[in-house]
């Protein structure tokens, strides 16, 4: 399994990041690669990839999701292998620091060519980077859920 972990510090309460975080339908407005996901129940999420033309369909499973702290998830079917968690700290009233850490599998040549070259970590920081962009823009957030898993 390979590791990637990445953060960044966004303009906003912690409760507006975190909030934004579990609309998952939004995440292809700021997810490269990310072509749609759509939430099934409370804790299943349909994903559908598309990274240089290979497309991946994978369903996953919240684990653990605690209101402006944390939203874990691991794949339990489809064409991914991965798990991991996004922590939001409160730095001040207006900002909060959102960190990613997450595993993967990578399957085949250009799949582990990619990890060794760094891809999916720079894919990381870009994605937390529109989703800075994304947030701040707009102020608050498109919907929230603070259900607890």
């Amino acid at each position: 399994m390979s590791q990637v972990e990445e953060s960044i510090e966004v303009a906003v309460p912690v409760r507006t990041a975190y909030n934004q975080w579990t609309q998952f339908e939004t995440f292809p407005e700021f997810m490269s690669g990310v072509e749609r996901v759509e939430q099934r129940t409370d804790t299943l999420t349909h994903w559908v990839t598309k990274v240089d033309g290979v497309q991946k369909e994978f369903d996953a499973r919240i684990t653990e999701q605690i209101p402006d702290e944390r939203v874990a998830w691991t794949t339990v079917a489809g064409d991914a292998r991965q798990a991991g968690v996004v922590t939001f700290h409160r730095l001040d009233a207006d900002h909060t620091k959102v960190m990613l850490q997450m595993e993967f599998q990578p399957e085949g040549v250009t799949e582990n060519v990619g990890d060794k070259l760094g891809f999916v970590k720079r894919q990381a920081k870009g994605d937390l980077e529109r989703f800075k962009r994304f947030i701040e823009q707009r102020g608050q957030e498109t919907g929230g859920w603070r259900g607890e898993v």
